[in-house]
């Protein structure tokens, strides 16, 4: 019941969304909310996560070593170019600066599960890259945007060490000295952050119910090719370096599904709610193309076992 629930995350987002830019007064006033919210996602993170995660990254160091290039690379300067090209104002740039710029969502883990991709690798590169954002996301942004816009680099470094770095890495503490009581409630855990997120979604949306009607489309635009360009980046290279199709999938996951969450929150607490647009609607769409991808190369993988078996 619960996995049929989160499964339909999509769902969920878009419909709070309609009712929040319907009514924004119902969220308007859960504006302070987003950061806890966010806190609250990262611990859910930490607690599905345990020390051996972080050792495995020696088992897959050339993979996610690519995979965190890939990341922090494709992504921050996509965002950039793709903004430029379609003539957005500093604050929107910002947006999907930082949409670029986080480190990649939990939503990978789920997608490189359910395209048979590798799942340990998926997880760890989830982690390490978790970890690099904090210092890498604020220097990203300062170095993309930082002519244009005053980017609080050593606040925003903090703040990354608050909401991500301590909840995660309690998370991981309380995974590793409660396992048998935290495996009791793991199934809720996914629940949980998707319900923040989807209020996340929802206070955001209504914040900025007045400027949707003109910048929207815009920007879901950009976030679309922003996601699509990195999960196909993401894809080829890693197949151009003679990596196996599992670790093509799981490392095209973790290049075009970004922490969007953290991104949005970061919007509105350094910059300005028109800036948390772009991660909003990636928060949406990633999880969209996403699914569709993994159904892709799940019934591709079953078709070509099938087949094998036939011959």
């Amino acid at each position: 019941m619960i996995g049929r629930i989160t499964q339909l995350f999509p769902v969920w987002a878009i419909l709070f969304a309609v009712i929040a830019y319907t009514s924004p007064s119902l969220f308007v006033g859960l504006k302070t909310q987003i950061v806890p919210l966010l806190t609250i996602i990262m611990l859910a993170m930490g607690i599905s996560l345990s020390a051996k995660d972080f050792l495995n990254v020696a088992q897959h160091k050339k993979a996610v070593g690519v995979g965190v290039v890939l990341q922090f690379l494709i992504m921050p300067l996509t965002a950039l170019l793709i903004s430029f090209l379609l003539g957005f104002s500093t604050e929107l740039t910002v947006g999907m600066v930082l949409v670029g710029s986080v480190a990649g969502g939990t939503s990978s883990n789920v997608m490189a599960f359910l395209a048979k991709g590798n799942v340990a690798l998926s997880i760890s590169m989830t982690a390490i890259s978790t970890l690099l954002g904090v210092v890498l996301t604020p220097l990203l942004v300062e170095l993309l945007v930082g002519e244009t816009v005053d980017v609080p680099v050593s606040a925003m470094l903090m703040s990354l060490v608050k909401i991500v770095l301590l909840p995660v890495g309690i998370g991981v503490i309380i995974n590793t000295f409660a396992h048998k009581a935290v495996a009791k409630v793991n199934a809720l855990l996914p629940l949980v952050s998707m319900a923040a997120i989807v209020l996340i979604i929802a206070i955001v949306v209504a914040l900025n119910a007045e400027n949707l009607n003109q910048v929207g489309p815009m920007v879901a635009l950009a976030v679309i090719l922003h996601n699509g360009f990195g999960l196909t980046a993401g894809y080829y290279c890693c197949r151009l370096l003679g990596f196996n199709e599992s670790t093509c999938r799981t490392i095209a996951f973790e290049v075009g599904l970004q922490n969007s969450g953290l991104a949005t929150a970061l919007a509105m607490k350094f910059f300005s709610p028109a800036s948390a647009i772009a991660g909003t609607i990636f928060s949406v769409w990633h999880n969209i193309s996403g699914s569709l991808l993994a159904g892709y190369w799940a019934s591709r993988k079953e078709n070509q076992a099938k087949t094998s078996i036939a011959n």
